[in-house]
């Protein structure tokens, strides 16, 4: 085992390395690294690995999301308003649509599991979209009509949406039977989730305020109470979404005490760089290679169509704003790359033995390999052109 994680590591960070010298996002680098190391190629981790590589990449996910509540201002969606609250959903719910569309035509696949693909492909890369934007704004391109403050905000809340609709879809796969009440059932979990993400949010914060700790034991503490709140909901003990709370509690610390969710977050960024490696490098040791192939084009076709779906999305939640369309398309383009969440939850549903489980995961790596990319070279060649500098 201990030669695995060497292996995952080290060649990691170097496929990392060499695919940010081509002007790739280092993530592709780590996802060929899994293929290659997997067991459809030289078949160098250890099985051990890869029986928990499940559980390694939601603690990654749990890692994401507490990250995602410690920088999720909620001023800020407040000031760009409604076009940042639809940008929210709206693009997810039109991509998982034209998912389901397509899959079912193409995969041949029920509605559910067209539902679930787009679940798992509908949310948009923070690890691509959000140091784009950052250095957008610090160029001051756009930032007079807020529009990389409107990607930030609506793309953060974004990947919570998605997820949660995933999970719900799990839950329903699983159970065979799809009910109205089981829809009624997701905005009560969230809105639970949110009460008890403020709470022990609130606590927490009390709990570091009054106690002198190191941020490195708070650290270990959030995870450790991520950890319980996701095994609550896993055992059906409280009808809630855990991952909402586990947002919620980062956005609490934030707004009772800013240094402090600064302090926190430069934390979990340095916690991120191990648990990026791992999340990227395993989701592509759990590619099946040869069937891979076997689907030629197919994962391609539906990713694009769904993509197109999700455009159109954009473009409805900026109806009635002041951008032009330059500024339309930039957001348009923004909105496509996929990476973070399609790597920590697209081979669950193989994991947890669903029939279309493998076709998921196909899609869901070829997702990340087409849009990243792509998404970040456009959004890199076209902001200077597509957004207006501001003069200071």
């Amino acid at each position: 085992m201990l030669i695995s994680i060497a292996y995952i590591l080290l060649l990691g960070l170097l496929f990392g390395y060499i695919c940010k010298l081509l002007k790739l996002p280092s993530l592709i680098g780590m996802i060929v690294l899994g293929v290659l190391i997997g067991p459809s190629v030289f078949n160098l981790i250890d099985s051990s690995i890869l029986n928990i590589s499940s559980e390694l990449r939601r603690i990654a996910l749990i890692i994401i999301l507490i990250r995602a509540g410690l920088n999720l201002d909620i001023k800020d969606l407040i000031k760009v308003g409604r076009p940042a609250m639809l940008m929210s959903f709206l693009p997810a719910c039109f991509e998982i649509i034209g998912m389901v569309l397509i899959s079912t035509k193409v995969f041949s696949f029920s509605f559910l599991d067209g539902a679930l693909l787009g679940s798992v492909i509908a949310a948009v890369s923070p690890a691509v979209v959000v140091p784009s934007m950052l250095r957008i704004m610090e160029e001051g391109y756009g930032t007079n009509k807020s529009i990389p403050q409107l990607i930030l905000a609506g793309a953060s809340v974004d990947d919570i949406f998605v997820i949660v609709l995933f999970y719900t879809f799990i839950g329903l796969s699983i159970g065979n039977s799809v009910s109205l009440f089981s829809f009624i059932k997701v905005p009560v979990s969230i809105f639970i989730g949110i009460l008890i993400g403020i709470l022990v949010g609130y606590i927490l914060f009390k709990y570091f305020d009054k106690v002198h700790i190191r941020d490195t034991l708070k650290v270990i503490i959030m995870l450790c109470v991520s950890f319980v709140l996701v095994t609550l909901e896993d055992k059906g003990l409280i009808s809630f979404s855990a991952l909402i709370s586990i947002m919620v509690i980062g956005i609490v610390i934030l707004k009772m005490k800013e240094k402090l969710a600064i302090r926190l977050s430069l934390k979990f960024n340095k916690l991120w760089v191990v648990a990026e490696v791992f999340l990227f490098v395993l989701v592509g040791a759990s590619v099946d290679i040869n069937f891979a192939f076997t689907q030629g084009i197919k994962p391609l076709i539906v990713i694009i169509f769904s993509l197109v779906f999700r455009m159109v999305g954009v473009l409805i939640c900026l109806i009635k704003t002041d951008l032009n369309i330059k500024e339309r398309l930039f957001c348009m383009i923004a909105y496509t790359p996929k990476a973070t969440v399609q790597a920590a939850i697209g081979g669950i549903a193989l994991s947890m033995g669903i029939a279309s489980g493998n076709i998921i995961l196909t899609v869901a790596v070829v997702s990340i390999l087409f849009t990243a990319p792509l998404g970040a070279f456009f959004i890199n060649l076209t902001y200077k052109k597509l957004l207006i500098k501001d003069i200071i």
